[in-house]
């Protein structure tokens, strides 16, 4: 079920976890855990799995966005929640609002899961423990290119955060992120010390190199916990299961009471 787990009591408080795509109940080739691809899954089926994933890391409400590769932040608060039922992250019904199309979240609220769901795009988790802020992005390409991570810490910091920790999820490495010359040529325009030579000796992108980069550049701290999620069978990857491809999620929630005596960055299962 998780690819990396961290605990809150070795985490100064703060949860962060990446699921895999085994120990859930959807059948066939979107691996049992699939997290999102309602169009082509039952919804009943990713129910099932949030709810298994709920369980596990203790039983917060499981925020989901929908994820439309900008550079845009909400605040999970009073007023964001005022819309939302059993089955809102489905995105489906129980909610009096559809799910906010944004890239990334921001909360102080501590009965909450921030939820972000990928198959080879970038997730972060983000949190300062002593604060009490979360953080969770989605960075695709464009996302990445738009600034959705500076968008995500300014928008931590102006809820009182500031000395955040980071941790960069399982996505496509730069060796594997094939694109052709006019994309490659587009983001080094901007952004050229993303653009690689892939394993095959043509262009790519390595989004996790930049990710962390404009993560340090901010003062974050970033740990990174990322495999390829091309060359690794056990998680999601759209560029190797294309219309298969189900969705694995990065989580991070808080704990009230716990006594901030962790290090945060320390990993379980990886």
């Amino acid at each position: 079920m998780f690819r990396v787990l961290i605990s809150p009591d070795a985490n100064a408080g703060v949860g962060a976890c990446f699921t895999d795509r085994h120990g859930g109940v959807t059948p066939g080739d979107l691996g049992s855990l699939n997290l999102g691809r309602t169009d082509v899954d039952q919804v009943s089926h990713v129910e099932a799995n949030f709810e298994r994933v709920r369980r596990a890391i203790g039983g917060p409400t499981l925020v989901t966005l929908s994820q439309v590769h900008s550079s845009d932040v909400v605040v999970v608060d009073d007023s964001f929640l005022s819309g939302w039922g059993p089955r809102s992250h489905l995105g489906s019904p129980g909610a009096v609002a559809p799910l906010s199309s944004a890239d990334a979240m921001v909360t102080t609220r501590a009965d909450v899961a921030l939820v972000i769901r990928v198959a080879d795009c970038v997730p972060v988790l983000l949190a300062d423990p002593t604060a009490g802020v979360l953080g969770a992005l989605h960075a695709g390409r464009e996302g990445y290119l738009g600034g959705v991570v500076t968008h995500t810490v300014e928008a931590m910091r102006d809820l009182g955060a500031s000395d955040i920790v980071a941790w960069v999820g399982p996505h496509i490495c730069g060796r594997c992120y094939e694109v052709d010359e006019a994309m490659a040529d587009r983001v080094a325009s901007s952004h050229p010390h993303v653009v690689v030579a892939s394993r095959w000796g043509t262009r790519a992108l390595d989004l996790g190199a930049g990710v962390e980069q404009e993560l340090v550049d901010q003062g974050v701290t970033a740990v990174r916990l990322d495999p390829c999620t091309l060359t690794t069978p056990e998680l999601h990857s759209h560029r190797r299961d294309g219309a298969d491809a189900g969705r694995f999620a990065g989580i991070i929630w808080r704990v009230s009471g716990v006594a901030s005596t962790g290090v945060p960055g320390a990993a379980g299962t990886v």
